[in-house]
């Protein structure tokens, strides 16, 4: 079967391929517009689903902190509670001291377990400060994510809909698409998807505008453009890569033809009224 599609699409002329060939394109073009239709929705909710996973990473980064700062507390209490037993144990000894040098001793230890008490409170103080600053980040980072999560259901439900409205369209688009591809030489189509991927507005073939390749809006010469009317063989645009068609190929009337109908049309009307 594979077998006959390819002999098939190779018994094709080069003006059935690039009517096939343009026939896709119109058809990838329409999905486009409807990819269009969706705007940055897509890029905004994934955006705003990013932005709540990180805010929700920081709270429980920030909760981790608090823990390690009151298991910090609860060690500088018992280091406290230490320190003032100490005092107490060496403020009895001094009672009882024999000579200054016993005397001196004792004092140094109460001086310095009473500066170790001072530096533990401190380091108390900072770390409760540094607590509540902490709860204050995680209340912001609370409402923040309260707001985002309201925004992100309002995209979703904003992108949904476009979705539901269009996803019949878009699939019946894409199945015709296939369906079409299948009757285009694989290198061609192959050719025709790098350019297309290549092309800033996703036109891998285009059609002569006003002796310009429709693509890139650059001057066509006449000679190529009789080449192009022959449709013997595929062209591209020297400029920007494009698969170029005539116009008529491509069903679009142009300017020229078009004056020349309304021309033979006045003509027409105007020996009607002289036989009259």
């Amino acid at each position: 079967m594979a077998k006959d599609v390819k002999k098939e699409t190779a018994d094709l002329s080069i003006e059935e391929k690039l009517k096939n060939l343009y026939e896709l394109q119109t058809m990838l073009s329409e999905i486009d517009k409807i990819k269009t239709l969706r705007g940055e929705l897509p890029l905004e909710v994934q955006d705003l689903e990013d932005e709540l996973e990180g805010l929700a990473t920081r709270i429980e980064k920030i909760r981790g902190e608090i823990n390690d700062l009151n298991a910090d507390i609860a060690t500088r209490k018992q280091n406290i509670e230490t320190c003032n037993a100490s005092i107490t144990k060496y403020s009895d000894q001094l009672n009882n001291v024999r000579n200054n040098r016993e005397y001196e001793s004792l004092s140094k230890e109460i001086e310095y377990q009473t500066l170790d008490v001072q530096l533990n409170e401190k380091r108390i103080k900072e770390a409760q400060s540094a607590i509540e600053h902490k709860n204050e980040e995680i209340t912001h980072c609370t409402d923040l994510m309260e707001e985002r999560r309201a925004d992100l259901d309002m995209k979703k439900s904003e992108l949904d809909e476009i979705i539901s409205e269009t996803k019949a369209e878009e699939e019946k688009l894409r199945e015709k698409a296939k369906a079409l591809e299948a009757t285009i030489e694989p290198r061609l189509l192959l050719a025709f998807k790098r350019i297309r991927k290549n092309s800033r507005n996703g036109l891998g073939i285009v059609y002569v505008q006003r002796d310009a390749c429709g693509g890139c809006f650059n001057k066509i010469p006449p000679q190529r453009q009789l080449d192009i009317r022959m449709r013997k063989k595929i062209i591209v645009c020297e400029y920007c890569g494009r698969i170029m068609i005539d116009p008529e190929l491509a069903g679009v009337q142009t300017e020229t033809k078009a004056t020349e109908e309304k021309t033979k049309r006045r003509r027409r009307i105007t020996t009607s009224e002289e036989d009259k």
